[in-house]
């Protein structure tokens, strides 16, 4: 596990090539908040999750995938993780954040779509 990145993962870097092409520009790894979210609009107040399926237990084919040894740590680990990301979004929830969730086979310039609608919302100019 010591080789599993948390930073600069492919998904995020090619989320992040996205949305420097769309002109957003943003922070990285906020620390300050809950949960370091991997990308930060701090104007729009809006906090970028790029999950890995795995690791946070994403309903698709690559989420779903169980390891066949040390099963027992593994259902639990999966839980803990689902169950501190649904903390973290409710917290930033509370102090006016809003959370958004990238997973790693979604269509990263989908996302990023989607995002820039969000922010647009935020600003003022779209109606949510």
């Amino acid at each position: 596990m010591a080789r599993v990145r948390q930073k600069g993962t492919a998904p995020e870097l090619r989320l992040r090539k996205y949305l420097w092409a769309l002109g957003l520009r943003y922070r990285l790894h906020a620390k300050d908040l809950p949960g370091t979210p991997d990308i930060v609009f701090r104007g729009a107040r809006v906090a970028v999750f790029v999950h890995g399926c795995f690791w946070h237990a994403h309903d698709c084919e690559q989420g779903a995938r169980k390891p066949k040894t040390n099963a027992a740590y593994w259902t639990e680990k999966l839980g803990r993780n689902v169950d501190r990301d649904r903390r973290v979004q409710a917290e930033l929830k509370a102090v006016g954040w809003t959370p958004i969730v990238a997973w790693a086979c979604d269509n990263q310039f989908v996302v990023a779509a989607h995002i820039e609608s969000v922010l647009l919302a935020a600003a003022g100019a779209l109606p949510e």
